[in-house]
């Protein structure tokens, strides 16, 4: 089985129609689009999954760089999604205190 990335699509896709983009060409097991998490809405990228690996090269061959409502297609293998690193946010971990690493200084009131 063979995945594949499917993007610059519409946002206005749906994921029947991704899959009929790719059923002339074989076996489809799966069709999916990437949603905002937030607010549903497409994010004009998705995968589709193909049984036979032959059927799926043909598919990426004739689709990458296809016109579909004025835009063209960017289809290619999937890769592995990476892991991304944990934690996020925050300062550079500088935990509460001034940029000399030590901690806060109190302040005088200005009075």
């Amino acid at each position: 089985m063979k995945k594949i990335y499917v993007g610059n699509f519409s946002f206005s896709m749906s994921e029947q129609e991704l899959r009929s983009l790719f059923e002339p060409f074989g076996a489809i097991e799966s069709a999916t689009i990437a949603t905002d998490r937030d607010t549903g809405r497409s994010r004009g990228f998705g995968f589709v999954a193909m049984t036979n690996d032959e059927e799926a090269e043909k598919a990426m061959t004739a689709l990458n760089g296809k016109d579909s409502g004025g835009r063209a297609l960017t289809v290619n293998e999937a890769k592995p999604q990476t892991p991304r690193s944990g934690g996020g946010g925050g300062y550079g971990g500088n935990k509460g205190g001034n940029d000399r690493g030590g901690p806060r200084q109190r302040r005088e009131p200005r009075w």
